[in-house]
């Protein structure tokens, strides 16, 4: 890095006022950050340019140790929470919406334009227009050493095991084991590691 690119990263981190801010890491100057003071950012941290993390509803965020956030990437906490693990890359263009909670493992790796989702519409009552009928929040678990391919979906209520590999285009829509490979939509498991 520049000696100017480092200034403008340390003015970046300047401007806010993280919970916690761990040595070595690295804000664009770029990122919009909101809620600083509800967000942990561990050891050696980098979060890319046009980066977005919104803890703004007093919800937490906590991204691990030598986890790379790539540019474009979002993040919201959504009166939830997200926690990320270490040694983590969350690549351009993903989407996590914490309103149930998302919890993420340690060294997984998650491919461009994923959306990791952690509320789902009620739609029900086909008198009441689906805006009005609420929603429903259960939680997101990523256990550690998995692979998510590029544009998979995951949808609130799901595990996906340790280990695991989410085939690219993959929509999650139950659980997945440990060691497995899921494909399709919807997801299925194909085989075991």
């Amino acid at each position: 890095m520049t000696s100017l690119g480092y200034l403008i990263s340390k003015l970046a981190l300047l401007r806010h006022r993280f919970k916690w801010l761990g040595k070595g890491a690295w804000v664009h100057h770029s990122a919009m950050i909101q809620g600083a003071a509800n967000i942990e950012i561990g050891e050696d941290v980098i979060i890319g340019r046009n980066a977005m993390i919104y803890a703004a509803d007093g919800a937490p965020i906590k991204i691990g140790a030598r986890t790379v956030i790539h540019p474009y990437v979002l993040i919201s906490a959504d009166g939830g929470f997200v926690q990320i693990g270490e040694d983590c890359s969350i690549n351009h263009f993903g989407v996590f919406h914490g309103s149930g909670g998302v919890k993420i493992g340690n060294g997984v790796r998650i491919a461009h334009n994923v959306a990791v989702v952690s509320s789902n519409h009620i739609f029900k009552d086909r008198q009441v227009p689906i805006r009005l009928q609420g929603v429903t929040s259960e939680g997101i678990t990523i256990e550690d050493d998995v692979w998510v391919g590029g544009a998979a979906q995951i949808m609130d209520g799901i595990t996906i095991g340790r280990g695991s590999v989410i085939g690219a285009g993959a929509v999650v829509t139950r659980s997945i084991p440990a060691y497995s490979v899921a494909v399709g939509v919807p997801a299925r498991v194909i085989k075991n590691r």
